[in-house]
């Protein structure tokens, strides 16, 4: 009986034991398949880009790199299960402690971390455009540039080599590493569409412009001040030219015909630049925008007061303000004020 009894919790015992232990390895594997499998040296998160052909061996290699893995063997049982064998392209960021699901179904399925991009207004070509667009993105700037210049491929969105930047509302987006040139321009309609909604169209059609025609002004207007508490008159003035059909004589405008866009002063050789955005040569609105105006600058033109100003001169007192005339003989007055204090300037800096 003693005997018996013996055999039995022996039994139990070693029944007890495998139970422990077969619960120890389903833990231990759901820990490492679910939860933690790899945690980073630094405690920190890190990102990937994965380019189109890699293996998962090299993606791993670049992962072993900031991660220590509990359990090689766990992880290539469940690279096995899942059968990856080549990860999707993209731009991947895991946190600091990740388990083996969560990373293979990530690579496997391409479920990818967005990117930002952004850009401002003091984006003036195309060519810094598409430098900064794609500054986060698989896709070079050189094959931006070519969809930006592309007439056939802007064409179905309205937009031509020179005034596709309009298109381009500086913000900050989130979109995928990988995206498409096709998927990129898909993007930015949308974002400009959801910007120019009825009520903006409406008030740029009682301007009697169009979306881009408003952006043209809106760049010009950034271009002449950085006083934003003027933009609002500067806009007026140059809707008033606009509507009487007459010159812009916009000196940012040459600056963007001559290339030079630090240049200070602008001189009678300047104004001979045989370029369309030489709006001193050449009449009416330039053919495209000379920056990617923000969308505040979109606002102030849309919404601009109802002046009677023409003409607009840097003040003589140089405070970063300007001097609004209605008629040109009161601009000519304040010009000629202007011109005095900067041969002064420029005399006193040659004694």
């Amino acid at each position: 009986m003693i005997k018996k009894r013996y055999i039995l919790r022996t039994i139990f015992i070693a029944l007890g034991a495998i139970l422990v232990l077969a619960g120890t390895f389903v833990a231990e594997h759901y820990y490492r398949w679910h939860i933690c499998n790899l945690i980073s040296y630094d405690g920190e998160e890190h990102s990937y880009n994965i380019y189109p052909g890699a293996s998962t061996d090299s993606v791993l290699s670049l992962i072993r790199q900031d991660y220590e893995i509990s359990s090689e063997t766990d992880l290539n049982l469940h690279m096995r299960f899942l059968v990856l064998n080549n990860p999707e392209p993209g731009h991947y960021t895991f946190q600091a402690q990740i388990g083996d699901r969560e990373l293979l179904e990530r690579l496997k399925y391409g479920r990818q971390t967005p990117v930002r991009i952004t850009w401002n207004h003091f984006v003036r070509t195309r060519e810094e455009l598409a430098g900064r667009v794609t500054r986060h993105l698989m896709m070079d700037s050189l094959t931006l540039l070519r969809h930006l210049e592309d007439e056939d491929f802007l064409a179905p969105y309205g937009f031509n080599k020179e005034t596709s930047r309009c298109l381009f509302i500086p913000n900050t987006y989130e979109v995928y590493w990988n995206i498409t040139p096709e998927g990129l321009f898909k993007r930015m309609e949308k974002e400009y569409n959801t910007f120019w909604n009825e009520t903006r169209r409406a008030k740029a059609d009682s301007l009697g412009l169009t979306p881009v025609e408003i952006a043209i002004v809106a760049s010009i207007v950034e271009g002449e001040s950085h006083n934003k508490a003027e933009l609002p008159l500067i806009a007026s003035l140059y809707l008033n030219r606009v509507h009487k059909r007459m010159p812009l004589q916009a000196c940012p405008t040459v600056k963007y015909a001559v290339g030079d866009f630090k240049l200070k002063r602008i001189l009678y050789r300047h104004l001979a630049i045989d370029s369309p955005y030489n709006t001193y040569k050449y009449p009416g609105l330039p053919p495209g925008p000379i920056r990617c105006p923000a969308p505040e600058s979109l606002d102030i033109v849309l919404n601009a007061p109802k002046t009677d100003y023409l003409f607009m001169c840097a003040n003589p007192e140089l405070n970063n303000t300007h001097i609004f005339s209605a008629s040109y003989g009161s601009h000519a007055v304040a010009a000629k004020h202007y011109r005095h204090t900067m041969d002064t300037i420029h005399w006193e800096d040659h004694q």
